[in-house]
């Protein structure tokens, strides 16, 4: 059950990050819940390294969201110089 939270909160974060960052991404469900788990992840990483969070803490909804803009920065980054990732 917590495996399907995971990924249906991924998919909000992924969407909202998307949403947020405006431009053509044609990633569909899969890849959209993982850039929101990825995201997800490296805010709270970040949140730990700047003492935000305590370790095994989970990301807040925020940090989540920024995290998830950072993955979506560079994978059109990398999109971009390879074609097929587009």
């Amino acid at each position: 059950m917590a495996i399907l939270a995971t990924i249906f909160i991924g998919l909000i974060i992924g969407l909202l990050a998307r949403f947020l960052m405006p431009g053509r991404d044609p990633m569909g469900f899969i890849l959209t819940a993982l850039l929101g788990i990825v995201g997800a992840w490296l805010g709270s990483w970040i949140g730990i390294q700047t003492g935000m969070y305590a370790q095994g803490e989970p990301a807040g909804f925020v940090m989540a969201t920024i995290g998830a803009l950072v993955v979506l920065f560079i994978y059109r980054l990398l999109a971009g110089r390879n074609p097929a990732l587009r």
